[in-house]
């Protein structure tokens, strides 16, 4: 029997579920078994595998996180894992594999395609909405909607205590997230990665707020951000096995720069992985599924090395490679638009 592998690697978000439900209850439609791979590439290295069927996946599509476990374990990192990675491919009978993951994840897959295992079909996965090829990625719809929610009720204590408070969210080297919960949230100021931070013209807004009645401005930051000739600020230095820092700490430095600056009295608020947890979304369930069905049919059609996408309203299929070359950045345009409402 034809056999599909699907793995879900790098970090969690919601939608992984209703893409794994799709893609076994298409495969099963479709005469193929699926066989679950455990904790991203780490379950192919360690063969820890398990076969799908449909009570496996039965209730799953309004779960956050994946049934299967994650990890950003890296094949080529290891000596010897690459080694274990094929011959488990092989000694499990894959005629193909499902890789469900963002850039790092994707990335693994265009290397191992170059290195033997060519039946490799991508699906994008990221809060960060940061994949070129895709309109949206599933994850990320729900990631703004937490985020949105979260700093609609940070305004009520902010403009109870006549407070600045400063929420920090993620967007390692895209501002997408801040940008647009901060529109909808009606943030003062948004700050992005792709815009380094002008800390005067921030206390500026502040003030002017201040200057006409407002006891309280809400500032949203991606963690990614920062101040002009700086570097990212971090966690910690130690990298992972994608060669990341873990970032995280910008907010702080901001509020402790605005409280300063202005003498208002400054809060921070880290969202962190709350982002990437709970109920996915109703555009998250519909597009997981679709990506999910659309992978199948291009394991159906031999169309590998390609990665699902959705452009405008159709869900299409492009190259691996091509997609995870260039990462999506805000544009101008939509931060403009969020300026007209700074202060």
């Amino acid at each position: 029997m034809f056999k599909i592998g699907i793995l879900t690697g790098g970090g969690d978000c919601p939608g992984l579920n209703p893409v794994i439900r799709a893609v076994v209850r298409k495969g099963l439609n479709e005469g193929y078994q699926i066989i679950g791979i455990k904790n991203g590439w780490k379950g192919l290295i360690e063969n820890d595998v398990t076969p799908l069927n449909i009570d496996s996946v039965s209730g799953i599509l309004p779960k956050g996180g994946t049934i299967l476990g994650t990890s950003r374990t890296n094949p080529y990192k290891k000596e010897g894992d690459l080694k274990k990675l094929i011959d488990n491919y092989k000694n499990n009978g894959l005629n193909a594999l499902i890789a469900v993951g963002g850039e790092d994840t994707l990335g693994v897959a265009v290397k191992l395609i170059k290195d033997g295992i060519t039946n490799i079909v991508g699906v994008p996965k990221t809060i960060d909405n940061d994949l070129s090829a895709t309109d949206y990625t599933f994850g990320f719809d729900t990631a703004l909607n937490t985020a949105t929610e979260c700093i609609d009720k940070l305004h009520t204590t902010a403009e109870s205590h006549h407070r600045i408070i400063v929420v920090e969210v993620m967007g390692r080297h895209a501002g997408w997230i801040a940008i647009e919960s901060g529109i909808a949230g009606g943030a003062d100021v948004i700050l992005i990665p792709e815009i380094p931070i002008d800390i005067e013209e921030v206390c500026n807004v502040i003030k002017k707020r201040h200057q006409r009645g407002k006891t309280f401005s809400i500032v949203v930051v991606a963690e990614g951000a920062n101040f002009k000739e700086g570097t990212m600020i971090t966690q910690e230095e130690k990298l992972d096995e994608f060669g990341h820092v873990r970032l995280g700490g910008i907010g702080e430095r901001l509020a402790l720069e605005i409280e300063k600056r202005t003498g208002y009295e400054t809060r921070i608020s880290v969202l962190g992985h709350i982002q990437r947890g709970g109920t996915p979304s109703a555009f998250d369930r519909v597009l997981g599924t679709r990506f999910g069905v659309k992978a199948v049919e291009l394991v159906k059609n031999n169309k590998f090395g390609k990665m699902v996408a959705l452009v405008g309203n159709k869900i299409v299929d492009v190259s691996i490679d091509e997609a995870i070359r260039v990462l999506k950045t805000v544009d101008n345009e939509l931060y403009d638009i969020a300026k007209v409402f700074f202060g």
